[in-house]
Formats: structure tokens, C-alpha cells, sequence
């Protein structure tokens, strides 16, 4: 029997993740064994420090950059991410699959409706793309900087006496987690992280049966539509700490509508636009609106917002 080790995070929401992608992989393949290993990161090891600089310590990401070290040595032959937590550069020999479908890639306020905050609330998130989308609409509200995993934000609604928290509805969907679904915030306000939803499937350049094997399960649509998400973040040189949205929608006419927004930190600031184009050619259109928020001044916000950062 062949066997492939599969690699991921320790996370509860990481191990749901393999356990859905694999299933459908032993069903199609049942000589095929797949054994699940797991892989700390610096940003699992380190709960309390900025992102930024768990990654300028780890000299990578802080979600990915050991994953991608062990797929690199040969010690697993496949990572599951989840991919908005990729860079958007591959490492050197190694390359992403199309991922299996997409979860909602919306955000998700828990606890509470925006409309049911109340003045000055309390509401939990420590990404800047999150902070600064909900200072735009509700400059009231006291943004409180959390990090963890998702049951564990979700207990410090109760535990850090906080109104609400902001998580991703694919984690909480992944983990039964529905229930706890204050209100999914719209996407033309709250566009989320490019890849949000989707699953990143990391494999060696070099490893053609496996390759071969995880393929039957890509989806060509969605794996389109991450790819102008991740084309777009690419050109704006951004990352998990840069106010950033957006998200591709494949269209009934068959081509990819693209829709992109950035934000000043504080909120006061907005830049939306959207493309349409071929999903043939879905880097291209990435490029195409990147180039169109920057000359509508794209640029000069996520320079304040690095430097925000780089002095925090």
C-alpha cells in the first residue's frame, strides 16, 4: 500500500480541515493510506505577540513557514493550509494544487448583529483588515486585539467580557460551529483575506504521484478565483497585516468578477473597485486591479498602515 503523509497545524480548525479533504481522497483511492501529521508554528507556539513580528522572527510566516520547511525536507508530502494564511510567494520547488471547493468566505460577528452593539462596544479581532473595516462603518466601537484559535476566541466573549467577536465563517462552519453566528457581515462592506474559504494544498514541484492523485479532487472555479484574490494581494505587496480585501466570483456569463478594497487603519479611508475578466487568465486580472487601487491611492494607505506597524 502507498502511503503520503499529510501535514498541518495542530489547530482544531487544521485537523477538521484534513479530515474533510481526506475524505473523499480514501474513498477514490482505498489502497492508498494518508496518514496525518502535525506541525507546530511560531504562531501557534506564540499566542501573544503581534503577527508581524511572529513572522519576522520565524523569518517567514507565522502560520506556514515550518509547514513548508518539512514539505521541503521530505518529511510529509502534502500541507493543508488554510490559504489566507499563505504567502503568496511558493517557497522554491514547491506549488499549490486547486483547492477542493470553497467554504463562505465571509466574516461572521459573534455575539452580537452590528446593529445590536451598542455604543463604545467591545468587540474582539486582532487583524488590521478586520479592525479597520469595522472602524469604518462603527467608529464607536473599542476594538480589543485577541489571537488563538476559534473555540478559544469565541469563550472570550464571556471570559474577557467583550460584545462580539469577528471570525471567519468557514472556521466556524468546518467545526459545527454555526450556532455561535451573530450575523455574516455583508461582503461589500467587509470583503475578507484574498483565499479566505479556501484550502491551500501545498506539494513538492517534484512529486508527480501525488500530484496526480490530490488533482481528482481541485476545483478548477474556485482555484480561478483564489488565484486573482492572491494575484491582487501580490502586486499590493500585502499580507495578513495589511488592511486588504477581497474576493472573485465566477459569473453565469462564465468570466470572474473581481472586487478589491483597502482601508486606512482608523477606518476614515476606503478604496473599493472591481473587474471583470476571463478566469482563464485570472493573475492577470488580479494585476489589472491592483493597478487600479493604486492609482487611486492604494499605495500611500498601506505605506502608513507598515509603518504603523513596523513602529508598534
Amino acid at each position: 500500500m502507498v502511503q503520503y503523509l499529510v501535514g498541518s497545524r495542530a489547530s482544531s480548525l487544521a485537523k477538521a480541515q484534513v479530515r474533510a479533504y481526506l475524505r473523499p481522497l480514501r474513498e477514490r483511492f482505498p489502497d492508498t493510506a494518508f496518514t496525518h501529521r502535525v506541525i507546530l508554528e511560531g504562531g501557534d507556539k506564540d499566542r501573544k505577540s503581534l503577527l508581524s513580528r511572529v513572522s519576522a522572527v520565524s523569518g517567514g510566516s507565522a502560520f506556514s513557514t515550518e509547514q513548508e520547511a518539512a514539505l521541503v525536507r521530505g518529511d510529509v508530502d502534502v500541507i493543508v493550509h488554510s490559504l489566507k494564511d499563505l504567502p503568496t510567494a511558493n517557497p522554491r520547488g514547491l506549488m499549490l494544487l486547486p483547492p477542493p471547493g470553497r467554504e463562505d468566505v465571509a466574516d461572521a460577528l459573534c455575539g452580537s448583529t452590528l446593529a445590536g452593539l451598542r455604543k463604545g462596544a467591545k468587540v474582539g479581532t486582532g487583524a488590521p483588515r478586520r479592525i479597520a473595516q469595522l472602524l469604518a462603518v462603527r467608529p464607536d466601537l473599542d476594538i480589543v486585539p485577541i489571537r488563538g484559535n476559534v473555540p478559544p476566541r469565541l469563550k472570550k466573549i464571556e471570559t474577557e467580557g467583550l460584545d462580539a467577536v469577528v471570525l471567519a465563517v468557514a472556521g466556524l462552519r468546518r467545526l459545527g460551529l454555526d450556532d455561535a453566528i451573530g450575523e455574516v457581515l455583508p461582503l461589500d462592506l467587509f470583503p475578507p483575506s484574498p483565499g479566505q474559504g479556501a484550502l491551500g494544498i501545498q506539494v513538492r514541484e517534484d512529486n508527480a504521484s501525488i500530484r496526480e492523485i490530490l488533482s481528482t479532487v481541485g476545483d478548477m472555479a474556485v482555484d480561478a478565483q483564489v488565484r486573482a484574490e492572491r494575484a491582487l494581494l501580490a502586486e499590493l505587496h500585502g499580507g495578513c497585516s495589511v488592511p486588504v480585501g477581497a474576493y472573485a466570483e465566477s459569473l453565469p456569463d462564465g468570466n470572474l468578477r473581481l472586487f478589491g478594497q483597502v482601508t486606512s487603519l482608523d477606518g476614515t479611508e476606503q478604496i473599493p473597485r472591481e473587474l471583470t475578466g476571463p478566469p482563464t487568465e485570472p493573475e492577470k486580472l488580479g494585476a489589472a486591479l491592483a493597478a487600479e487601487l493604486i492609482d487611486q491611492g492604494a499605495y500611500s494607505i498601506l505605506d502608513a498602515v507598515r509603518a504603523a506597524t513596523a513602529a508598534g
